[in-house]
């Protein structure tokens, strides 16, 4: 059964840095691309920021460009967020997801992934 586990999250202050990880269990290189979401309650589940399945290709929503950082070792079955220069409006649950390793491309529509982790919590003090 396909598992992605999220870790990293924490509270940190507006400016600071966090780096949230997500390691799939029987190796990232079975999937396609990789993407971040976050979600506050009451909210949809908005997308962060995407990889493909090598890496190579990212996909940033406006709201992080320039801040945050997507990257992917599938030696390591693990895809990082960095993100730096962290705003209160940044805190939320973020969430990795997973596309089939059949699929192609890389997507902010978070209803064409199908793999999901369970979140980690990121807050952000003013």
């Amino acid at each position: 059964q396909a598992q992605l586990v999220e870790s990293g999250g924490g509270t940190v202050r507006a400016g600071g840095s966090l780096r949230l990880s997500c390691v799939a269990s029987g190796g990232m290189s079975n999937y396609g691309a990789v993407g971040w979401f976050r979600q506050v309650p009451e909210n949809d589940r908005e997308f962060v920021a995407a990889c493909s399945a090598s890496g190579r290709s990212t996909h940033y929503a406006d709201s992080v460009k320039g801040r945050f950082a997507i990257s992917r070792d599938n030696a390591k079955n693990t895809v990082y967020l960095e993100m730096n220069s962290l705003k209160p409006e940044d805190t939320a649950v973020y969430y990795c997801a997973a596309r089939p390793k059949v699929s192609i491309g890389i997507t902010p529509r978070s209803w064409e992934y199908d793999y999901w982790g369970q979140g980690t919590q990121v807050t952000v003090s003013s």
